[in-house]
This record gives C-alpha cells, sequence and structure tokens, in this order.
C-alpha cells in the first residue's frame, strides 16, 4: 500500500475522529501536490457541515417560527449525512486509485 494514498485517505477518513486537524496538518506539513490537493478537498468538504451549521445558527436567531427552524434543523442533518458519505466514498477512491 502507497503511503501517500494512506495519507490522503486518511484527511477524508478523519470526519470521524478529527474534523479539521488532519487535513491541515497535511496541508502544511507534506510536500507531494497531489496529497496537498486532497487535503485541501477534505478540508473544504468537512468546512461545509460547520459553516451551514453557523447559517442554521442565524436564521434561528433571527426567527421565531419553530416550522422554520425544525425545517433548517433537518436541512443540516441531511447536509452531515451527505457530506459524511461523500467523504466515505472519496477515501475509498484515493485508497483503490491506480
Amino acid at each position: 500500500m502507497d503511503t501517500r494514498k494512506l495519507i490522503a485517505s486518511l484527511c477524508y477518513f478523519s470526519i470521524f475522529f478529527a474534523g479539521f486537524l488532519v487535513p491541515v496538518v497535511v496541508y502544511f506539513v507534506t510536500n507531494d501536490g497531489w496529497v496537498r490537493e486532497h487535503a485541501k478537498k477534505a478540508l473544504l468538504s468537512h468546512l461545509l457541515p460547520f459553516l451551514s451549521l453557523i447559517f442554521f445558527l442565524i436564521i434561528w436567531i433571527a426567527t421565531i417560527s419553530v416550522s422554520s427552524t425544525i425545517f433548517l434543523g433537518v436541512i443540516s442533518l441531511i447536509l452531515y449525512f451527505v457530506v459524511m458519505i461523500w467523504n466515505v466514498i472519496k477515501g475509498i477512491q484515493v485508497l483503490l486509485e491506480r
């Protein structure tokens, strides 16, 4: 198994245990452009749910409506789930690349 594939896929799989930390460290530590590109993509995919949560909190504070709060909460949960699945798929694809 190629070490650079393991490191690149670890950036995607880190959504389960270290979120932003692993892709940021890998991006700044490695000199390999291919690994850095995957670390950047993984970091952006990890930031997407976090930014949507901030947006959700702003909307929640601005509105008093319970139905809109529930709707935005469901949308945020769906986004988290989709991003998690996407990161798993990308991590597996990186491991299986030739």
